[in-house]
């Protein structure tokens, strides 16, 4: 089973602990000592003081977090949970995640979502209403780029008329994991996806993520049910991955590591199609972080793999 760690760089308030050079190198080579497949951030530019008033963060830039952490590496990859295209021109992002790619000698996940946050879009001049046909839009535009040919695409707001982009990321194809719970998402990932990033969630939080709930793993069934069905349905025959979470390790849990759970819940998601997970550590100083990669490392990971 796949596993993705998260880097705690939304906890800017740790300070240099964890928000600097030196604590995302170190904590990446925890993470690849620990023998996690990839480490991952999230994406938030320019949060609105509405929504970090009732629980938001900041975060530091996913891409700039991930440059660190390849510096620091030789295998781990590096995973965007979640990038989120509509936020910027589609071109300048590609370039970017192209450089990480070929700089890091082909390791990146690209992991993207429509996004969810309005004030954050707003300020950011993009189109909240208008976001999942944007992330459709980039998908396109960015596999366009990434081929180091002559492009030729019409967006909305831009247009390359015969624009090349060097160098080519190292992978012969980036993979492209797709977020979100709903129908529309699913059918994203098999149409221009590589992998699918369902969200544990409760359906409470459905109307501030944007995004149905999934609380069970019977609710995550039925959507892997769906997914294979769509697949079927238009003549999809490469597999699709699909990252999960621990019950027990997710950002609403909050809980301690228990080693025993954690390997009982992950065996039931294999069972049901679930090929990796993301997870986070309750760790809030480096120490604690550090600590923890190592414990989840000699007393999860060997039994998974």
């Amino acid at each position: 089973m796949f596993l993705s760690l998260g880097l705690p760089t939304h906890l800017v308030d740790a300070g240099a602990d964890l928000i600097s050079a030196e604590a995302v190198m170190e904590m990446a080579r925890a993470a690849e000592a620990a023998g996690f497949d990839a480490v991952f951030v999230t994406d938030h530019p320019f949060p609105d003081d509405g929504w970090l008033a009732h629980g938001g963060h900041h975060t530091v830039d996913p891409l700039v977090s991930l440059s660190f952490a390849a510096a620091a590496t030789s295998t781990l990859r590096l995973h965007t949970n979640l990038f989120v295209p509509a936020y910027r021109n589609p071109f300048a992002a590609a370039k970017a995640i192209s450089s990480l790619d070929a700089l890091s000698g082909g390791r990146v996940i690209l992991g993207v979502g429509a996004g969810y946050l309005e004030g954050e879009f707003a300020a950011l001049g993009a189109d909240f209403a208008a976001r999942n046909d944007r992330l459709d839009e980039a998908l396109r535009a960015m596999r366009a780029a990434w081929t180091g040919e002559s492009v030729v695409f019409e967006g909305s707001g831009y247009a390359a008329a015969g624009n090349t982009m060097l160098p080519r990321p190292a992978q012969p194809r980036i993979p492209v994991w797709i977020g979100g719970n709903s129908k529309r998402a699913i059918r994203r990932v098999v149409d221009l996806g590589d992998g699918w990033l369902p969200m544990p969630a409760p359906a409470k939080a459905s109307r501030t993520l944007k995004t149905p709930g999934i609380e069970s793993l019977d609710d995550l069934r039925s959507r892997l049910d769906y997914l294979r069905e769509y697949a079927e349905s238009v003549g999809r025959t490469d597999p699709v991955d699909v990252t999960f979470m621990p019950r027990s390790l997710n950002m609403f849990s909050g809980a301690s590591i228990d080693a025993d759970a954690v390997v009982e819940d992950l065996a039931e998601q294999s069972a049901a199609g679930v090929t990796g997970v993301t997870l986070t550590l309750p760790a809030t100083t480096r120490a604690a972080f550090l600590d923890q990669a190592a414990l989840f490392g000699e007393g999860v990971i060997p039994r998974l793999k």
